[in-house]
């Protein structure tokens, strides 16, 4: 009976933010009858075994993880774009042969191992697209998985169209150097996204010499995605549905389903939900701090796994957040400050001390839902935003890369959630900040609006919400198919 399960290959990008969004949706999957084999890298493999242990990965007899041979080791000495760039390159250079292999093996173990099926579909990261060439030589739908926004994702396809525009603008004869406003320019002509500016879209695409981190055309990457069986927004229809019917007419079968943590807290306990692959040691006594907290009275900061600050930065956010005068639980990795260890004040720490905990790494999902916390400073990443989305916490967005710029632009303008932090702030600008989030009436319309969000972000995966609709779809016009 086994040989007649589905066998979903999950393949996320190599980095924690892709990983964490798709072994979610692969929970799903598992919980609705199909066998997974999970891929990593060989080098998050080992490092994921040396943070959780010799036998965290073992999974379940129909969990199963395996690897690609493709080292990244991440570059020293350089910015976030050029190592993203050289992972990108790393992957693009190796992905196809190694996935072949790995899809090769499957085949062959199929044929010993009683408990695992044949593959009978590919669910890839959307950076991985190469994918689809493997799955057509299967003859295998593949489904190509999205951790940004729907805003994001468009931005993303219509990134060389953009590039040429704002390279238009850069280097006209009437463009000033030396006047920014042109970044003030509506982009009039992107579908689902009125009003939009130059600035909001990612910051790749603002720059005269961009290095081609996301649709290559040299190696035919749009064609390929547009190619894929279907696609998986992390997103749900109320909160995006301009920008989903825009991805609908580019794209075949685009299914929003999301949040990926409120559907995965509708089923029921089991050791496949335990599984983890992120291997950063979460502090877990801050939840234990949170609890000895009022709620609505503590500010969480946190950046995620690839912002990289200055030092003179983090001390004006921590003095702002000192002179606010408001409790915080503060996430400082320890590479937050690129080439050098992270500083804070020693007075700081004095001063702070009865109202702060500082920690390297949190069960983020744990702390936004908790009652204690009444706001979030984050990078506007989109996996942090969703969730603060769905626990109904209001933001301070400081956008650092990629889409996270049109992700603050939604959060403040359109979805009335957030106040975006210039990246020339000084200290009494976070402070101002924070006591408009957590004091003034601005602050209270904000965290009603969030509430309200997180109504229907909840309405969105049950059981006849939109986003729980959308996977039955997936499964059963997509990934069962041809089963």
């Amino acid at each position: 009976m086994s040989n007649y399960k589905p066998h979903a290959v999950c393949v996320p990008f190599a980095l924690q933010t892709h990983i964490n969004p798709l072994l979610k949706l692969a929970k799903l999957l598992h919980y609705n009858g199909f066998h997974i084999t999970f891929v990593n890298t060989e080098f998050n493999h080992k490092h994921i075994l040396e943070s959780k242990g010799p036998n965290s990965l073992d999974g379940l007899p129909d969990f199963c993880f395996e690897t690609l041979p493709i080292d990244h080791h991440p570059p020293s000495n350089t910015n976030v774009l050029q190592r993203l760039s050289s992972l990108r390159f790393q992957f693009t250079d190796n992905f196809l042969l190694t996935f072949r292999s790995l899809l090769a093996k499957l085949k062959s173990d199929c044929a010993f191992f009683n408990n695992r099926p044949p593959v009978t579909c590919i669910i890839a990261d959307g950076f991985l697209s190469s994918a689809v060439i493997a799955a057509e030589e299967l003859g295998i739908p593949c489904v190509l998985c999205w951790n940004v926004s729907a805003s994001g994702l468009l931005s993303y396809i219509q990134y060389r169209q953009l590039m040429a525009k704002c390279v238009k603008l850069l280097t006209g004869e009437d463009h000033d150097k030396n006047d920014a406003s042109y970044m003030d320019t509506i982009v009039e002509w992107l579908p689902g996204m009125e009003g939009i500016t130059f600035r909001d879209l990612p910051n790749l695409i603002q720059t005269k010499d961009p290095i081609s981190f996301m649709m290559d055309s040299s190696t035919g990457e749009l064609e390929r995605i547009k190619k894929a069986s279907a696609h998986v927004c992390h997103t749900f229809e109320a909160l995006e549905v301009d920008k989903l019917d825009a991805l609908s007419s580019m794209l075949s079968q685009v299914y929003s389903i999301g949040p990926l943590d409120l559907l995965l807290n509708h089923i029921p306990k089991g050791p496949c939900l335990t599984i983890s692959c992120n291997p950063l040691n979460e502090e877990v006594e801050c939840i234990q701090w949170l609890n000895s907290k009022k709620p609505n009275s503590v500010i969480y900061v946190s950046f995620g796994t690839l912002m990289v600050s200055t030092s003179d930065k983090l001390v004006e956010l921590a003095w702002g957040l000192a002179n606010s005068m408001h409790n915080f639980l503060w996430i400082i990795r320890s590479d937050l400050v690129m080439g050098e260890s992270t500083f804070l004040p020693h007075e700081f720490l004095l001063e702070t001390k009865n109202r702060a905990f500082i920690a390297s790494w949190c069960p983020q999902d744990q702390v936004l839902n908790h009652p204690s916390i009444g706001g979030f400073i984050t990078h506007s990443g989109w996996n942090s935003t969703i969730e603060s989305i769905s626990s109904g916490i209001p933001m301070i967005c400081w956008p650092f890369f990629g889409e996270h710029f049109v992700n603050c632009r939604n959060c403040c303008n359109e979805w009335g959630i957030g106040m975006e932090l210039n990246n020339n702030f000084n200290k009494n600008d976070v402070e101002k900040l924070l006591r408009e989030l957590m004091v003034t009436d601005k602050g209270k319309k904000m965290k009603t609006k969030a509430m309200e969000w997180k109504n229907m972000a909840e309405e969105a995966i049950g059981s006849l919400g939109s986003s729980s609709i959308n996977f039955s779809k997936l499964v059963s016009d997509v990934l069962l198919a041809s089963h």
